[in-house]
């Protein structure tokens, strides 16, 4: 086989777990979209549209705009490649990058896949322990360290790393003995000839992997996906065309991290579909400087977990408080024509009156003025947050997708919005419902996906891989889903976390959850509990103010939280202590409100929140109650209050 990067390995096989296996592609629903590898698309795109930009960086010292058009980008990841190779990587071995979003990162990633291995993104805020598993999982042989603080991570096991070759350190100078800096690495793969390059590509098959994305492991060690060429170039090419993306005119905020599939797809794959630019934020922009970032970039498309839109809200109503006078009047009727267009849809004359005199201005200030595609994922996007961001004529659309469905499954869009759902499925996708396998529970279904877009399998995971995967192609989600009659499809939550009381009735936490947060700004998150029990019971967290350096949840509370204790329940509270001092009977008696008010929506009787307790401290990803991808780990939680849980039931 030496007629890649775009040749095609015959096989009958739709799954498989070995680092070097190939699957079947799946071309019946797909229409006429010809295959191709990362390799061949990257080629493609700069020799179409070789001076267009395709990333932009800023100095960091002196603040200079430094621009790759596609062609020096191009030149770059070969010269990368061609290093990695003589530093030891071989064909379906992997490299490792561990740091925050970078040029050198999304080179490093499509050097390793041009050199034939694997791209393997770790998360920066990964303890030491959860880095060494994907070292030793992947079978990294080239370690990728953004600085010293993630060197440090790795530098006490690395003698425990048999396989690692070699460890390249792309910011700053090294100070370790053996590790390679950027400049270095750069240096030695431009004194390098193609030819080793060049028989590396010609061996590259589309259905071979190319990419592996570790799961967030909120239920225990990640799992490696395995990602093909063919799984990441369609998923692009789907996007670009039911999103509508414009060639050439793409601009993408580089800020989540590359090492989730929706970032690597979004920031790195959908781009090159476009020739696309990608815009590298700061290090800070998820602490102080998201608008500096959004304004200097002005996306045409901009990606946000559901917290990420949270925390852009819980800021904008923090200066709305300082409006006032003829500016707040506006601001309020406007919100109130903004929220009636997107949700009634009868008020036309006076929302066209608020675009031009409002929202396109709130948009300009916050570097919106150009964005055409907002978009959520990951988790669900609360009422609450898409109601106030459609008050403002941003419309965030929802989609569903997995690591292992490469990122994407079903989406909504301008044409294709309804309130609640994730859209309908993708072009080339198919779904199904399927009784779910769990005997205890009643009249709930499985969602079932089928397409290109589903990943290979789980590298070295057999056992796993035929767990979610069956036979013939179908990717058991775990998620619990309806689909209504025009093809919608709706998230009911996941099956694992599907409370079965000792009544044998199925509690969905999701909606409840959503419920309380809404009645009670208050209130950061939310857990239910009652799995096997008499009766639902809830954790609480309150709102509280976040350490920026170390993300750990402080003691003080949010200013929405500040704020509600004072118009709410009457008092002037500064800290967590300040309430659960006593506990304070007034800030109780509201809460208990609060909960009785989401208990009146609840459609049974099994549903209803019956006791609550408020757990000192918010969750957090230092904290360890949750992943990366800012998913609460519900088996943790559970483990580290079995005690509360314990004295909530006995």
């Amino acid at each position: 086989m030496l007629s890649g990067p775009d040749q095609i390995i015959a096989c009958n096989n739709v799954v498989t777990w070995q680092h070097d296996g190939a699957v079947k592609i799946n071309m019946d629903r797909s229409g006429s979209d010809t295959p191709i590898s990362v390799p061949g698309l990257m080629m493609k795109t700069a020799k179409e549209n070789p001076h267009l930009p395709a990333m932009k960086n800023k100095d960091p010292k002196t603040g200079n705009e430094i621009i790759w058009s596609w062609s020096d980008y191009l030149m770059e990841v070969r010269t990368v490649s061609k290093a990695f190779i003589s530093l030891g990587l071989g064909r379906f071995e992997s490299v490792c990058i561990l740091g925050f979003n970078s040029p050198e990162w999304v080179i490093s990633n499509l050097a390793a896949i041009f050199a034939g291995g694997f791209a393997a993104g770790i998360y920066p805020t990964n303890e030491p322990e959860a880095c060494k598993f994907i070292l030793e999982s992947s079978n990294c042989r080239i370690l990728v360290v953004e600085n010293q603080k993630q060197l440090d991570k790795v530098w006490g096991y690395r003698s425990e790393l048999p396989n690692l070759k070699k460890i390249v350190q792309y910011s700053g100078v090294p100070n370790n003995a053996g590790v390679i800096s950027w400049k270095d690495l750069m240096t030695k793969g431009k004194e390098l000839i193609d030819d080793q390059l060049e028989d590396r590509l010609r061996r590259i098959s589309i259905n071979n992997c190319c990419t592996l994305i570790y799961t967030s492991g909120t239920t225990g060690n990640p799992k490696g996906v395995m990602l093909s060429h063919d799984n990441i170039t369609y998923s692009g090419k789907v996007l670009t065309t039911t999103q509508g993306f414009e060639h050439g005119n793409t601009r993408i905020l580089s800020y989540l991290p590359l090492s989730h599939i929706a970032a690597n797809l979004l920031d790195i794959h959908l781009c090159m579909h476009v020739a696309g630019t990608i815009y590298f934020a700061d290090k800070d922009v998820l602490k102080s400087t998201m608008i500096d970032n959004l304004t200097w970039c002005r996306p045409t498309a901009f990606f946000g977990v559901p917290r990420v839109w949270e925390k852009v809200m819980e800021k904008m109503l923090e200066k709305a408080k300082m409006v006032t006078g003829i500016k707040k009047t506006i601001s309020t009727k406007g919100k109130k024509a903004g929220l009636r267009w997107h949700t009634v849809g009868d008020n036309g004359t006076e929302f066209k009156f608020y675009q031009k005199l409002y929202f396109s201005k709130v948009k300009q200030l916050l570097g919106f003025d150009c964005c055409d595609n907002f978009a959520s994922a990951a988790a669900p996007l609360d009422r609450q947050t898409q109601n106030y961001f459609l008050s403002l004529d941003i419309v965030i659309i929802e989609a569903f997708g997995m690591s292992e469905t490469t990122g994407v499954t079903s989406s909504q869009t301008a044409d294709y919005f309804r309130s609640g759902s994730v859209g309908k499925i993708l072009p080339g996708v198919v779904s199904k419902l399927v009784k779910s396998g769990n005997e205890d529970i009643d009249d709930q279904f499985e969602l079932f996906i089928k397409g290109r877009n589903i990943m290979m399998g789980y590298l070295d995971r057999e056992d796993a891989t035929k767990k979610d995967m069956t036979e013939d192609g179908w990717l058991k989600t775990g998620d619990l889903a309806k689909i209504d009659s025009d093809g919608y499809h709706y998230i009911v939550g996941r099956e694992k976390d599907l409370i079965i009381t000792g009544g044998g009735e199925n509690v969905a936490p999701q909606p409840i959850h959503e419920s309380i947060k809404q009645k009670l700004p208050v209130i950061s998150q939310v857990l239910l509990l009652g799995d096997k029990q008499k009766y639902i019971s809830t954790f609480l967290t309150l709102a509280v103010e976040v350490d920026p350096d170390t993300m750990k949840p402080s003691n003080k509370l949010s200013g929405a939280a500040r704020d509600w204790c004072k118009d709410v329940a009457g008092i002037e509270a500064m800290t967590v202590d300040d309430i659960l001092r006593g506990p304070n009977p007034q800030v109780m008696r509201k809460i208990q409100a609060g909960i009785d008010a989401a208990n009146k929506e609840s459609v049974s009787r099994a549903q209803v929140v019956q006791k609550w307790m408020i757990l000192p401290t918010d969750f957090s990803i230092p904290g360890g109650e949750m992943g990366p991808t800012m998913k609460v780990k519900r088996a943790f939680i559970i483990k580290k209050y079995q005690n509360c849980i314990e004295k909530i039931y006995t």
